[in-house]
């Protein structure tokens, strides 16, 4: 258990540290553009493949890992998790389009936060069916295991998918000259500086070159530290702690820290987010007294390696990671021409 922890947090280290340090940058918004038609001036109108979608696929792939990962401990077979899994996305990867079309009014524009509270409703009922259908015949396994799970692979998704909106300058946060004198002490010299047109700080909130609070980078790294809590207490047998936590921490600060976001979030003073928010934390406690004094079950973290290092494992997290790209990186709200060239001096 120690050793998988152990290298878990050093890889998100890693990967945090890159992200919060370069992210902010110009040149990491768009991946690549892809020409799609020519047009009069011997030019390309193109689609733009954005970093956004190579890092929101990183935070499902991580995300879908991890929950494999902690169900194999339990001896969880392949069939159930990774049904599970399947219907869980089927279900909050749409909602994440369609709850920002209801409460922004914004048709081009994903919401995790809408995602995450209508995955939060599904979640016990998608566990509770796959387990009774597809458990081992011996015996269903806990369903508050299964759901701790959930819980601690969506804090490290949202936490890496944190980077996603770094990346666009999306879910940006206040200027420092705005916030609290003692928050804007506290992270002086640690704000965000997004440059770039294209960048939505810069084209929705007019705040290119601006320090902005860092939530985004703060976020990522709190709920990432939540994620690897809640693996070490799931692996210590302790299902329903994990879950709480992993479930109290993000719901909370996402209700908090909406105060130190800039971004528009619908027109009251309390958004319908962090209405959400509320509702989830209440929601997963009402959860985890309802599956009290299930029969519990030790997981083994041995059993891990074993589950995972297969085709039948690895196949769906790449098709998963292909399907979030293709979802989420082709950006509806920029555009490119693109010109080529031959050099002539190198023919």
């Amino acid at each position: 258990m120690t050793l998988f922890i152990v290298v878990t947090a050093v890889l998100s280290a890693i990967y945090l540290w890159w992200g919060i340090s370069f992210l902010p940058a110009e040149r990491w918004q768009m991946a690549a553009a892809v020409p799609v038609s020519r047009e009069a001036d011997g030019g390309w109108r193109g689609v733009n493949i954005t970093w956004y979608g190579i890092l929101s696929a990183n935070a499902y792939g991580a995300a879908a890992l991890l929950f494999l990962a902690l169900a194999a401990s339990l001896g969880a077979p392949l069939i159930l998790t990774l049904s599970t899994l399947a219907v869980t996305l089927m279900i909050c990867v749409p909602a994440s389009r369609l709850v920002a079309r209801i409460v922004e009014g914004k048709r081009h524009t994903f919401t995790v936060g809408g995602a995450v509270f209508v995955g939060t409703i599904a979640a016990p009922f998608v566990v509770s069916l796959m387990n009774r259908l597809l458990a081992p015949t011996d015996g269903q396994l806990p369903v508050m295991a299964l759901l701790a799970a959930v819980a601690s692979a969506y804090a490290l998704g949202e936490g890496f998918g944190r980077l996603a909106c770094i990346s666009f300058g999306c879910c940006y946060g206040k200027p420092l000259s705005a916030a609290n004198p003692v928050i804007a002490r506290l992270l002086a010299g640690r704000a965000f500086i997004f440059r770039g047109e294209t960048k939505k700080a810069s084209y929705a909130g007019n705040l290119v070159g601006i320090p902005l609070v860092p939530i985004q980078g703060i976020t990522a790294v709190l709920y990432t530290a939540t994620a690897l809590a809640g693996a070490a207490l799931f692996l210590s047998g302790r299902f329903t702690l994990s879950f709480l936590i992993a479930m109290g921490i993000t719901q909370l600060w996402r209700t908090a820290s909406e105060f130190l976001r800039d971004d528009y979030r619908g027109d009251n003073r309390i958004s319908a987010y962090q209405i959400m928010g509320i509702l989830a934390v209440a929601y997963g406690a009402a959860t985890a007294f309802y599956f009290q004094g299930e029969t519990q079950i030790i997981p083994n973290a041995e059993r891990i390696t074993a589950a995972l290092w297969t085709p039948a494992a690895i196949l769906p997290l790449q098709c998963i990671w292909l399907a979030i790209l293709f979802y989420t990186g082709r950006s509806t709200v920029t555009g490119s021409r693109i010109f080529f060239h031959v050099h002539r001096e190198r023919v």
